[in-house]
């Protein structure tokens, strides 16, 4: 089997299929990297709220996870190829891992947030490339997740505040 034998047959053009499952690689690195990320947290959440937090970072954590069947086999549909290991996903991710022995339940929210945030940012990047080419199948898709992100980082917003008026 040749590299020949792995692309599908798409009417996007060559370089639609070469660009599209470039950026779809990527953002399923990031993805990857999110929801070990979450789930981190989920695992080593602590203090007054925990229950809260972590049913919620569990949640959003299947969320995430749902994605990547998606973002891969679209990737696949479209003459692309993706990722295919952890090494793969380590060079490829844009969100950085927190390898901390310790994190405060609020910074992980925060930090969280801050991802769900690039998340949506490379999303819409995506997106954009898909617009060029016509690409109306990927850029639907995105445009469900864009929405999903969105909503986690508004949960994640939420739980997070503080203060008098939190």
């Amino acid at each position: 089997m040749t590299k020949a034998d792995l692309q599908s047959p798409t009417d996007l053009g060559t370089g639609a299929n070469r660009d599209i499952p470039a950026a779809l690689r990527a953002l399923l690195a990031d993805v990857f990297a999110l929801y070990l990320k979450t789930k981190n947290f989920h695992w080593h959440m602590s203090g007054p709220h925990f229950r809260d937090y972590h049913l919620l970072l569990d949640e959003q954590s299947d969320q995430i996870f749902a994605m990547t069947d998606d973002i891969a086999e679209r990737a696949r549909k479209i003459g692309g190829t993706t990722l295919r290991s952890i090494g793969h996903i380590a060079r490829e991710q844009r969100i950085l891992d927190n390898d901390a022995d310790y994190v405060d339940p609020q910074d992980m929210l925060a930090e969280l947030r801050s991802d769900n945030q690039q998340l949506t940012r490379e999303m819409r990047r995506v997106h954009e490339l898909c617009d060029e080419y016509s690409d109306v199948a990927t850029a639907s898709l995105l445009e469900n997740w864009i929405d999903e992100t969105e909503r986690r980082v508004w949960f994640l917003y939420e739980a997070g505040r503080t203060g008098p008026h939190a």
